[in-house]
């Protein structure tokens, strides 16, 4: 199994990146999709929040409010470190159940928004950085999210900078680029990921 960190800014098109790896046959975790799962109506994970945060992050029908916490958290950095200390062990036990139920020559993408903030390049045999200028992140997160321009920059400012991303990068992908030439530079780099799980397997011992 080659475990791959998939990671990038705000706004960076990691989405669009996975999408892609997985059709060229990757296994992905989506870390994003699993903190949704944790804190769901119900969830241990959605009691301790409101525990933390109180009820005013509920909606009407007793979910996560997700653009109210959101506004508390990413411009309060003591909050935004409850909130992660809540969510992120939740998410790492899940992702760890659904890498284990993956294929043994499987590769395994985790799509880790904040593997740079977290210091968790070590967890992974490559780590892929998706990189765009502030300029395009900025201006994905207000003409496509619909965020204001002030909640924006409070998100970008809340994560890494794009230079401690690179830093940690096996794997730069450029994504301010037309999609056609995204798709060619992933095949890329599939491939590469295809070659060095092949490797890795034959270096295993019988």
């Amino acid at each position: 199994m080659l475990k791959v960190g998939l990671t990038g800014g705000i706004g960076a098109g990691k989405s669009e990146v996975s999408r892609l790896l997985v059709e060229c046959g990757a296994v992905l975790i989506d870390a994003d999709r699993i903190a949704r799962e944790v804190v769901a109506p119900g969830t241990p994970g959605l009691a301790a929040v409101v525990e933390a945060f109180g009820e005013e992050v509920l909606t009407a029908d007793g979910s996560l409010d997700r653009p109210k916490l959101g506004s508390l958290v990413f411009a309060d950095a003591a909050k935004l470190a409850t909130l992660n200390a809540i969510v992120h062990p939740l998410v790492g036990e899940r992702s760890r159940e659904l890498e284990q139920a993956a294929a043994e020559d499987a590769v395994v993408v985790h799509d880790v928004p904040l593997l740079t903030e977290n210091g968790l390049a070590p967890l992974y045999d490559v780590v892929i950085v998706v990189d765009v200028s502030p300029e395009t992140q900025l201006d994905r997160l207000v003409r496509l999210r619909g965020m204001t321009e002030q909640d924006a920059r409070a998100r970008m400012a809340a994560q890494a900078t794009r230079e401690q991303r690179r830093e940690i990068a096996d794997v730069v992908i450029d994504n301010d680029v037309p999609l056609e030439r995204l798709e060619h530079r992933v095949k890329d780099v599939w491939a590469e990921l295809e070659r060095r799980s092949q490797a890795a397997g034959r270096a295993q011992p019988e």
